[in-house]
């Protein structure tokens, strides 16, 4: 663990009896105290804290660094209204995701926020591709995400507007901890907001938050399933740069503008196959997959379209125990002709193939503030 980064919160989570582990190269809590099936569930009654500072933020200015932008992203961002926020991801040139990210119009430039893991090449790949655009890392704040129905009251107590902002607004707002960097978004389905702070104020901002009795800590394991009761991919697990936009279910975050016939139609890494497969499909899709056992088909596991023989039909990519369903849930990819919800298919566990169910997602409706 030693030579493994830590967040400006590392003695916060030590202090409150984290398990720690390796994630992205940082030191991360895996899980607290009461532990992940309890922290899941405080989560989706009241609120969760969990600090994503290992993630990357980052600024872009220019003359238009939206437009500027679209050139290494399928999304539409130069019609996106000051104060809100979108979904987005890099493409490569074979049409395979490079990483997911979320991108705010802050009026003269982007706040950009990226995954751990791929932020030193997403960076690299911002600054070779946009020569007219000033790239900075921000390095000197960290990154909360405070999550659950009763998020918007605790935060409110520290940044009252924060109450009137909807999901995927955006907003710099005044606090006794500096300017604080919100938005109203999150990575588990909850409503809830995601707050960047000067590492000067992380702690004090944490602390308070942690006064109210509604709010926890809560760690990786979590989070994890949280985002999966959601639907939600998980980079580098669910999506990666061996799977397209379209493969993994994610047309509803390409805008109409970059489609065929848009006016600004096409223009990214990996255009030629993406708008392609918009048109003709794919050979395999990313589905919902409910097992009909008690124990969780995790990630690897393979899938068949019989209980015996045959060759593998897909695979899956991230698998755990819903707390909230009290029933293992998993997702993955499956040959296109087993895609349709409700197929039963089976996944092979031990050398046995055990039934799953293709089901929609999320597995639990979202509760977002529209």
């Amino acid at each position: 663990m030693s030579d493994l980064k830590r967040t400006g919160l590392f003695d916060l989570h030590v202090e409150h009896g984290a398990k720690m582990v390796p994630f992205a190269g940082y030191a991360m809590p895996v899980q607290y105290k009461p532990g992940v099936m309890k922290e899941h569930v405080h989560t989706r009654v009241a609120a969760g804290l969990f600090d994503v500072s290992h993630m990357g933020q980052v600024i872009l200015r220019g003359e238009a660094p939206a437009l500027a932008l679209e050139r290494l992203v399928p999304q539409a961002l130069a019609g996106l209204g000051e104060g809100r926020q979108r979904y987005a991801f890099f493409t490569g040139e074979d049409g395979g995701i490079l990483d997911d990210l979320m991108v705010a119009n802050r009026g003269d430039h982007l706040f950009v926020v990226v995954n751990a893991a791929c932020k030193d090449a997403d960076i690299a790949l911002m600054r070779a591709g946009l020569p007219d655009c000033e790239v900075e890392e921000i390095t000197d704040r960290a990154l909360l995400a405070l999550q659950g129905p009763q998020a918007e009251a605790a935060l409110a107590v520290i940044a009252p507007e924060a109450a009137t902002m909807k999901f995927m607004d955006v907003a710099v707002l005044d606090s006794a901890f500096g300017p604080l960097w919100i938005s109203r978004s999150g990575y588990t389905g909850e409503d809830g907001y995601e707050i960047s702070v000067g590492d000067s104020q992380a702690r004090a901002l944490a602390d308070t938050l942690l006064a109210d009795d509604t709010v926890e800590l809560i760690g990786l394991g979590a989070r994890d399933s949280l985002r999966l009761e959601a639907g939600l991919c998980l980079y580098g697990n669910d999506i990666d740069t061996t799977t397209s936009p379209v493969e993994a279910a994610l047309e509803w975050a390409v805008q109409k503008v970059r489609r065929n016939g848009g006016a600004r139609e096409g223009g990214f890494p990996g255009a030629a196959r993406i708008l392609e497969e918009f048109e003709t499909g794919t050979a395999r899709r990313r589905v919902g997959l409910l097992p009909g056992t008690r124990a969780p088909m995790r990630a690897g596991t393979d899938l068949y379209a019989t209980p015996e023989n045959g060759e593998a039909i897909g695979h899956v990519t991230s698998g755990a125990y819903g707390p909230t369903l009290e029933a293992p849930v998993s997702m993955g990819y499956v040959a296109i002709e087993y895609a349709a919800t409700g197929t039963q298919i089976y996944g092979e566990v031990r050398g046995k193939r055990l039934p799953v169910r293709v089901a929609d997602m999320p597995f639990r409706p979202s509760t977002y503030k529209r």
